[in-house]
């Protein structure tokens, strides 16, 4: 059980943790929005739980400099702190449940969704911080794809069973549900380490691995500073914008979605919450098959423009469609082509955000990378708030519809960083071709 000796247990530890985290997000982010939609919420109020619950996680990027600057290396550097965020979500959830809100408490279950996502930002930056320090180049693409692959299905599992859960028992029950589920994750943490000879838990022997005590940054100054200049380079600040108009997107239409169902199709909250769980377990069947092959086979860039220009077509599809939202099947292959396509651009841009990562302060920068995303998605539910006065639901397709030309623009034309094999080979492409090189076996200066 030791992450650096095995391929397959690095892959399944990334997966199995993502499906940890994507619990508590389809429980506040798919689960709770429906239940308010179908029981008389306004956009405005689904949309204000929608953008506090998804704040947290626009601002982790703390999250990862006190994370690269205080671990417990004996243990490895990122599994205490995962232990310690399920701990925090386990009992949050449990004090959700004893206090059991009403669908009018719109103010607490902001509050409850803003601090167990709080504490998933946490796990979610360790689990960050750990795929870039333990994973080798080959393994980045197929990795990006278990790694969402998991999480979607941990937001379909959790969306399936608080959707029924809740309609049927309350919210309580859900809330117990995911305890429940996050509880058995921790036991498997404590199973598994890093490096070679650390610890398994706090009081158990171990001791820190030699690479980790080489690279941890012991001081503010340096951290912050090598943070910056990573982060301050050309290409980083280009790809920025980029994952703000993919979280625009995710944003817009996880709020959407419910509203759409319930207003317009008359669906209830089990069958918006299945239908939203099945279209997650799709995507994550797609990501951890078709998403990481394309990568592997295609390029990362290459994908991201894909999906980036099918959502593009979606999106117009959906503002001029707006007399078949009704119709069960319009509506039912929107919600199946908006998550997998949401998913699988995640996870063909992953790989870039790895690339663009310095190893001493990895959780720092990829947290700041993936807090841009996050802010979108912010952004994007707070706009859902603003449709009535945009002019109706419609228009948050025109915002999400921004968002995506912004990235795809970027994607097209600048140059972000590719698999080490394609400098290799561009170097070897520009040895043959240059007159002045000498030729395979050929020593310069001997005819």
């Amino acid at each position: 059980m030791v992450l650096e000796h095995s391929r397959p247990l690095r892959l399944f530890t990334l997966f199995i943790l993502y499906v940890g985290q994507g619990m508590p997000i389809g429980l506040f982010w798919f689960a709770v929005p429906a239940w308010m939609a179908v029981n008389g919420a306004s956009a405005a109020d689904v949309g204000s739980v929608a953008a506090l619950t998804a704040l947290p996680w626009s601002l982790k990027l703390v999250n990862g400099f006190i994370m690269d600057r205080y671990t417990f290396l004996p243990m490895g550097r990122r599994r205490a702190w995962i232990l310690g965020a399920q701990s925090a979500m386990i009992a949050s959830l449990v004090v959700a449940a004893i206090i059991d809100p009403a669908v009018t408490d719109v103010a607490f279950l902001g509050a409850i969704g803003f601090v167990v996502n709080m504490a998933t930002t946490f796990q979610d930056v360790a689990v960050d911080g750990l795929a870039v320090d333990i994973m080798t180049e080959d393994e980045r693409a197929r990795g990006s794809g278990m790694m969402f692959g998991g999480q979607s299905i941990g937001i379909a599992t959790a969306t399936a069973i608080c959707g029924f859960l809740i309609d049927d028992f309350g919210a309580p029950a859900a809330f117990l549900t995911v305890a429940a589920i996050i509880f058995l994750l921790c036991a498997y943490i404590a199973a598994f380490r890093e490096r070679v000879g650390e610890r398994a838990l706090p009081w158990t022997e171990g001791a820190a691995s030699e690479r980790n005590l080489a690279i941890q940054i012991e001081s503010w100054w340096p951290l912050l500073k090598t943070t910056v200049a990573a982060l301050c380079k050309p290409v980083s600040l280009l790809w920025l914008p980029v994952l703000f108009g993919r979280g625009i997107f995710n944003g817009g239409l996880t709020g959407a979605t419910p509203l759409i169902g319930a207003n317009y199709g008359g669906w209830n909250v089990a069958e918006i919450a299945a239908l939203t769980a099945t279209a997650g377990l799709v995507a994550g069947g797609l990501c951890m098959t078709l998403g990481g092959w394309l990568g592997d086979r295609f390029g990362a860039k290459r994908i991201a423009i894909l999906w980036c220009v099918v959502q593009l077509a979606m999106l117009t599809t959906m503002y001029f469609g707006q007399p078949l939202w009704g119709n069960p099947l319009f509506f039912m292959a929107f919600v199946y082509l908006w998550i997998s396509v949401d998913y699988l651009l995640t996870v063909a841009a992953l790989p870039i955000s790895m690339r663009l990562c310095q190893p001493s302060v990895a959780a720092t920068q990829f947290t700041i990378y993936m807090a841009v995303g996050n802010f979108g998605i912010s952004f994007g539910a707070f706009m859902l708030g603003k449709t009535d006065a945009m002019g109706g639901l419609a228009s948050i397709f025109l915002v999400v519809g921004a968002g995506a030309t912004m990235a795809l623009t970027l994607l097209v034309f600048v140059k972000f960083p590719r698999r080490p094999e394609y400098y290799a080979r561009q170097a070897s492409a520009a040895m043959v071709f240059d007159s002045a090189a000498p030729l395979p076996g050929e020593q310069r200066g001997v005819s």
